[in-house]
């Protein structure tokens, strides 16, 4: 089983889900609001308060079909808008 990690504009979470939901992964989960530094700078409260600029932290737990198809997806989402991405394996308790 894998674990994907993904950091992204709010704005794109609905497509994001979809492309989620399209590969057949069994579930997600959204934490929103996530602030920080990356390569791009960080984002400020100010622009959390206002909606522009907030990201969230999208977690998924699937298997390699449903990866590979969520890759091919979410590349061009990530490489247009900004984001990242980090594949791990995972293994259930």
């Amino acid at each position: 089983m894998h674990r994907l990690d993904l950091i992204c504009s709010e704005r794109e979470l609905e497509r994001v889900v979809h492309l989620i939901d399209a590969a057949g992964a069994p579930g997600y989960s959204v934490v929103r609001h996530v602030t920080g530094r990356g390569p791009h700078g960080s984002v400020s409260e100010s622009m959390e308060f206002s909606g522009l600029g907030a990201n969230v932290h999208v977690i998924v737990f699937c298997q390699s079909e449903a990866l590979e198809s969520l890759r091919q997806g979410l590349r061009p989402i990530l490489e247009y808008y900004g984001g990242v991405g980090f594949v791990s394996q995972a293994e259930p308790l």
